[in-house]
């Protein structure tokens, strides 16, 4: 007796993989009625809420608590024994992930949403195949799909690296022990995140970069202040370093040799942890079956409406080689959502914010000083430190400094970048004055509420300019 073939059924639109842009799409397109099923293989609502941003962010905001913690006889306050009871960490971001999943599920079910668990491929032009967690198989085709499989750290073909076992950011956020002695592999902006986080919970840090400085792209004004804000603290910093080879076995004992480095030979530490890049979840579901090409590094290949090279395929999020934030991905759901109504709407000429949550905190919109130079863009610099920000003095938080770059020739601003603490939230300020197309002037003769730290952009829009050639 032979198994039957399952059935093809059919849908408006089908999504693989619940991703920011990916299940915002399936909950627009469900709401207004369309037959939507979404296939998911673990994570519901994708890395973000999971095992990515807001994880991250919660971790971080637990070790600032017990950086704050070891400052409190400058407050006038004596606590108690300090340290660091792990378990409680995690238990806090579990208990907040766990709240986010049920978000999640039942936003699903309001609006509609199939949410099917498995692992899909493409079998067929718009056909998925799914292996169902509980079993069976399940075919699904639609007028249109969308590929939202997000992406992953990448493990570099070091000798023994694999074998270390190492963590990426991933395992490092369900760490129910402080590492007595973490090296992190990369100086990019999961590293330093988690560097300075677990340092201010109780680890011996050690940085290993490639580069010749943390933040290689950023402004070097930036990246020096992040580098002695990192120094300050205890990390060790070792860059122009390359890994030649690994031994060891992460939670025990790893080493790295190192070639480069400053003439340092070798780094050791109890915990590996790697943050050298991502890479795109586009192996292994079928994508030659659907007609979707690729780029040479992997990414689908989509043009700026986020059309695959399969007629009715989509592709969003990091899968497609969009800068790799959440918010990036979410505007990418827009961009499909008006594809699919009719309406045009396009990724190219997008204003893209960015934050990394150290302390001090740094965000960044628009043209940078070393873009600007690379493009012989003429402009004007503003620049003002966080210590005459008198929000900053009051809290004591005055690390850091804001600087714009406006027009030689009109008052537009080009860039801005804020290195301080509420860093993010001046740059949201900034990024609607640029998107409106407003003058700098505008925000210099706004009356912003005193003292808030967003009171810093008159003081910054109001220095006298001075022109860079």
């Amino acid at each position: 007796m032979t198994r039957s073939e399952p059935q093809t059924e059919a849908y408006d639109l089908l999504v693989l993989g619940s991703g920011e842009a990916g299940k915002y799409i399936a909950w627009n397109e469900a709401a207004s009625g369309r037959r939507t099923a979404l296939i998911e293989r673990r994570y519901i609502g994708g890395s973000c809420p999971n095992i990515a941003c807001l994880p991250s962010k919660n971790i971080i905001y637990s070790a600032s608590v017990a950086h704050l913690a070891g400052q409190a006889a400058q407050f006038g306050l004596h606590p108690a024994e300090p340290g660091v009871e792990m378990e409680t960490v995690r238990g806090r971001k579990r208990t907040m992930v766990d709240g986010l999943i049920k978000v999640h599920e039942g936003r699903f079910a309001r609006t509609g949403v199939e949410l099917i668990r498995g692992e899909g491929r493409f079998s067929g032009p718009r056909t998925i195949e799914v292996a169902l967690d509980g079993g069976g198989v399940r075919v699904l085709t639609a007028e249109h799909v969308v590929i939202s499989t997000g992406s992953r750290a990448s493990i570099d073909p070091i000798p023994g690296l694999v074998e270390s076992a190492p963590l990426t950011h991933v395992e490092a956020l369900e760490l129910g022990v402080v590492p007595a002695k973490l090296v992190v592999l990369g100086g990019g902006y999961v590293g330093l995140e988690l560097a300075q986080a677990f340092r201010r919970l109780g680890s011996e840090v050690t940085i290993v970069d490639r580069n010749q400085r943390l933040l290689s792209r950023v402004d070097e004004d930036v990246a020096e202040a992040v580098t002695r804000s990192f120094l300050r603290e205890g990390i060790e910093l070792v860059t122009g370093a390359r890994v030649t080879q690994v031994e060891g076995r992460t939670g025990e004992q790893v080493v790295l040799y190192l070639e480069g480095g400053q003439g340092t030979p070798r780094v050791s530490g109890t915990h590996l942890l790697v943050a050298t890049g991502r890479i795109p979840n586009t192996q292994g579901i079928g994508l030659e079956a659907a007609g979707v090409a690729l780029t040479a590094a992997g990414f689908v290949q989509v043009d700026e409406c986020l059309r695959t090279t399969a007629e009715g395929v989509f592709a969003v999020g990091d899968c497609a080689g969009s800068p790799h934030f959440t918010h990036v991905a979410f505007d990418d759901h827009r961009v499909v959502r008006e594809t699919l109504a009719g309406r045009r709407r396009v990724t190219t000429g997008r204003l893209v914010p960015s934050c990394l949550f150290v302390d001090p905190e740094l965000a960044q919109i628009g043209l940078s000083e070393t873009e600007a130079r690379k493009t012989n863009t003429p402009y004007r610099l503003l620049k003002l430190p966080m210590a005459s920000v008198l929000r900053a003095v009051t809290t004591g938080h005055t690390e850091g400094f804001l600087k714009a770059l406006v027009g030689v020739d009109d008052d537009r601003i080009l860039g801005f970048t804020a290195l301080g603490s509420s860093a993010g939230e001046m740059m949201a300020t900034v990024q609607l004055a640029m998107s409106a197309g407003l003058p700098y002037t505008a925000l210099r003769d706004s009356i912003f509420a005193h003292p808030t730290y967003s009171e810093g952009l008159v003081y910054l829009f109001s220095a006298a300019p001075t022109r860079v050639v």
